[in-house]
C-alpha cells in the first residue's frame, strides 16, 4: 500500500531515499541489480547511520570498521549509502552509474571509488576477503594492543546473498573463520529465496544456518527484514561474541515496493519507466522526479560525518597516548600501516654459496626466516603445504592457537587462501603471502585476479614449478601455469634461476606495491655465484645478460631450473665454435618495464634466439621472433624420477644445443 512521505519516520524515510536511489541509478544506465538494495536498504541504513565505527571525512582511518559488499552486484546500494552518508561519492556520480569514466562502476572498485574496502561481483570474493581483514584485525590486535591501549578494535562486517553461500569459497572462507576464531567478523545474509534464474529451492535447499553453525559460528536469524530493531539487536548480540564469527539471516523480499517484489526479475535489470514510477508510488515519493533526496533523509544520513570525526578524534587522542608510553611501538605501527618497509631491512637478506646446489624452495625458506626480524609484517602460511613449500616461520607460533603467530595454517583451501591473502593486503599493517603447489594456483585463479584488479600487494608462493616435480606425474606437474599467471595485467612473475635470483626476487616482491607470484623448484638447482654480480641489480631488470661472448651467433634465454640447462649448451657450442649469450629471464613483468635500448641490449635483434623453458611456449615468440625457437612443452608431463621426466621431455643441455645450431647461419 502506498504510503506517504509527511507520515513516514525519519529512519524510513531515510532508508527509502536510499532505495530509489539505486532504483534511478539502475534506471538511469539501462542495466543493474535493483532488487537486492531495495530489499537490503535497511541493514545498509542501520550499519552506517548507526552502528559502524566509520569517517566519511577520512575513508582510509586505520580503526575504521570495514564493510565488504560481497553481493557486488548491489552496488548502487553502496555508492548510495556512501553519497549519503558524505564519502567523496555525488550525486552526480550516482547519476553516472555504469558509465566510462565514473566513479561508480558495475561492481565496486577498490582504490576507484572512496569508501570501497574490496573489489567484488565475483560471488564469494568478497566474503573470503573479509575473513582475511578480520583475521588481520586479530593479529594486528595482538601485536601492538597494551593495556588500556587497545588501539586495533575494529570490526569486519560483511553483506552476501544465496550467490556467495553456493559459490565453493565461501565455504572454504566460512570453515577457516571458525577454526581461526574470528570473533569481530559479522555477515548479514540476504536470505531472500531468489537468484537469478529463479527461487533458491531449485538450485540450493540446504540447511545454510545449521552449516555455519557447524563451522562453529554464532548463528541468528531475524525473519523481517524491515524489522530494524530485530536487526539492530542481533548486530548488538553478534558483536558480544567474541570468541566466534557471527552469522546473522536476515529474511528479505528482494525489489520490495516494486511490482516484481520477491521473483527473479528484479534481479538484473532495469525495471523501466512503469515500474519505477509504481515503485515510487508504494513510497511515496515525487513520481516523475529522478535522484530525489529529501532534506531531512540527507540531513539524518549525514550525521555520519561528525559521529566519524568524533571517533576518529578520540583514537587520535588514545593512540597520542600509546605513542608516548610506547614510542617504539608505535613507530612500527605507523610505519606498517604507511606500506613501508623498515629502513636497511635489506641488510638481512642471505647470499648463497656456489659450493652446494640447493632448491629454490628451500632459499625462499631461507630468506624468510633470515629477514623475519626485520619485516614483521610479513604474515601468511600455506594450503595444508608447509612442509613442502618451506614456508615457516621457524620461530613463531601458528596463528591459531596464538594471535601474536605469524604462521597460518590455511588447510586444504587455495582459493579461500589466496582471497583471504587479498583481504589482509587491503586490511593494511601487513604484507601478507599464501603458498601451495605452482599447479593447484588454478584453484585460486580467481582470487589471483582480483587481486591484479585491486593491485593489492599480496604475495603468492607457488612451489613444485615444473616437470622437475617427477614422479607425481601431470596432475602435479604445471604447464600453462606461467603464460596463464603473466597474462594477468599488474601481476609480477619471479621465476628465479638459483637461490641468489631468488633472495633478490623477495627483495623486488616487498617493495612493489602491486601482487607478485614466486615459482620455485622442488629440485635442488646449482647456485650462481654471487661474487661476480649483483644480482639484486640483475633481477630488477627482469632479465640479464648472464655469460655472453663476442659477437655471439645466438641468445639463449631461459628461467628457473632451465638457465643451468642453458648455461650447460651454451658450454657444449662454445666447445663447437659457436659463440653463445645467455639470458637469464626470472621477470617477464621487471624486463617490460624496462626501456626499450635496456631490452634491446639485452636482446638484439639481428641474433637468433632460442627461448628455453619447462613451460607452455605460447607467449614467448614475442622474444625470438619468427626466426627463432623455444624449447618448452605443448604436453601434459609424466609421471617418473624428476631428472628423468626433465631428460625425456627434452631439457638436457645436449638437446638444447641441438637446436640452437640449428639457428645459426
Amino acid at each position: 500500500m502506498a504510503s506517504s512521505i509527511a507520515s513516514l519516520s525519519l529512519d524510513q524515510l531515510s532508508i527509502d531515499t536510499l532505495r530509489l536511489l539505486a532504483v534511478d541509478g539502475v534506471e538511469k544506465a539501462k542495466s543493474g541489480h535493483p532488487g537486492a538494495p531495495l530489499g537490503c536498504a535497511p541493514i545498509a541504513y542501520l550499519l552506517f547511520h548507526k552502528l559502524m565505527k566509520h569517517n566519511p571525512a577520512h575513508s582510509k582511518w586505520v580503526d575504521r570498521d570495514r564493510f565488504v559488499l560481497s553481493n557486488g552486484h548491489a552496488s548502487m546500494l553502496l555508492y548510495g549509502t556512501l553519497f549519503l552518508c558524505g564519502y567523496k561519492v555525488t550525486l552526480d556520480d550516482l547519476k553516472s552509474f555504469r558509465q566510462w569514466g565514473s566513479k561508480t562502476p558495475g561492481h565496486p572498485e577498490y582504490g576507484l571509488t572512496d569508501g570501497v574496502e574490496a573489489t567484488t561481483g565475483p560471488l564469494g570474493q568478497g566474503f573470503a576477503m573479509a575473513v582475511g581483514m578480520a583475521a588481520a584485525e586479530k593479529h594486528l590486535a595482538a601485536v601492538y594492543n597494551r593495556s588500556r591501549f587497545e588501539v586495533v578494535n575494529h570490526h569486519t562486517y560483511v553483506l552476501c546473498g544465496d550467490g556467495d553461500m553456493m559459490e565453493g569459497i565461501s565455504h572454504e572462507a566460512a570453515s577457516l573463520a571458525g577454526t581461526l576464531g574470528l570473533g569481530k567478523l559479522i555477515v548479514l545474509y540476504d536470505d531472500n529465496l531468489i537468484s537469478l534464474d529463479g527461487p533458491t529451492a531449485w538450485s540450493f535447499t540446504e540447511d545454510v544456518y545449521t552449516r555455519f553453525e557447524g563451522y562453529g559460528w554464532h548463528v541468528q536469524r531475524v525473519m523481517d527484514g524491515n524489522d530494524l530493531e530485530g536487526i539492530e539487536e542481533a548486530i548488538v548480540a553478534a558483536r558480544a561474541q567474541t570468541g566466534k564469527p557471527s552469522l546473522i539471516g536476515v529474511r528479505t523480499i528482494i525489489g520490495y515496493g516494486s511490482p516484481r517484489a520477491g521473483t527473479n526479475k528484479v534481479h538484473g535489470e532495469a525495471m523501466g519507466p512503469a515500474d519505477t514510477a509504481a515503485t515510487k508510488k508504494f513510497y511515496g515519493f515525487p513520481e516523475g522526479q529522478n535522484f530525489y533526496v529529501p532534506e531531512d533523509a540527507l540531513a539524518n544520513w549525514r550525521q555520519a560525518v561528525q559521529r566519524g570525526a568524533e571517533f576518529e578524534e578520540t583514537w587520535d587522542q588514545l593512540f597520542a597516548s600509546y605513542k608516548n608510553a610506547f614510542p617504539d611501538l608505535a613507530a612500527e605501527f605507523e610505519r606498517t600501516q604507511a606500506g613501508k618497509l623498515k629502513a636497511g631491512w635489506e641488510k638481512s637478506i642471505p647470499s648463497f654459496s656456489a659450493e652446494k646446489p640447493i632448491a629454490t624452495r628451500n632459499a625462499g625458506q631461507t630468506v624468510m626466516n633470515a629477514i623475519a626480524a626485520d619485516v614483521p609484517e610479513l604474515f601468511g602460511g600455506a594450503a595444508d603445504l608447509t612442509a613442502s613449500t618451506k614456508t615457516i616461520f621457524k620461530d613463531s607460533p601458528h596463528f591459531a592457537a596464538d594471535p601474536l603467530g605469524r604462521n597460518v595454517f590455511f588447510g586444504v583451501r587455495e582459493h579461500g587462501m589466496c582471497a583471504a591473502v587479498n583481504g589482509m593486503a587491503i586490511h593494511g599493517g601487513l604484507r601478507p603471502f599464501g603458498s601451495t603447489f605452482f599447479v593447484f594456483s588454478d584453484y585460486a585463479k580467481p582470487a589471483l585476479r582480483i587481486a591484479c584488479i585491486m593491485e593489492a600487494p599480496s604475495l603468492f608462493v607457488f612451489t613444485h614449478d615444473s616437470v622437475g616435480v617427477g614422479e607425481d606425474g601431470p596432475t602435479h606437474e604445471p604447464i600453462e601455469h606461467l603464460m596463464a599467471l603473466r597474462a594477468v595485467p599488474h601481476m609480477t612473475d619471479f621465476r628465479p634461476a638459483d637461490a641468489n635470483e631468488t633472495a633478490a626476487a623477495w627483495r623486488l616482491a616487498l617493495e612493489r606495491k602491486t601482487p607478485s607470484f614466486f615459482a620455485l623448484s622442488r629440485q635442488d638447482l646449482p647456485v650462481l655465484d654471487a661474487a661476480k654480480r649483483d644480482f639484486y641489480a640483475s633481477v630488477s631488470k627482469g632479465a640479464y645478460v648472464l655469460e655472453d661472448t663476442a659477437n655471439a651467433q645466438v641468445v639463449l634465454i631461459a628461467t628457473g631450473s632451465e638457465v643451468s640447462v642453458a648455461l650447460g649448451a651454451a658450454r657444449l657450442l662454445a666447445g663447437e665454435g659457436i659463440r653463445v649469450r645467455v639470458v637469464s629471464m626470472p621477470s617477464w613483468r621487471l624486463f617490460e618495464e624496462q626501456s626499450a635500448e635496456y631490452k634491446a641490449s639485452v636482446l638484439p635483434a639481428n641474433v637468433p634466439k632460442l627461448a628455453v623453458e619447462a613451460g607452455a611456449t605460447l607467449g614467448w615468440w614475442k622474444y625470438v621472433g619468427g626466426g627463432g625457437d623455444v624449447v618448452g612443452l605443448d604436453r601434459f608431463g609424466a609421471s617418473a624420477p624428476g631428472a628423468v621426466a626433465m631428460k625425456e621431455l627434452g631439457f638436457t643441455a645436449e638437446n638444447v644445443a641441438t637446436k640452437a645450431k640449428r639457428l645459426v647461419k
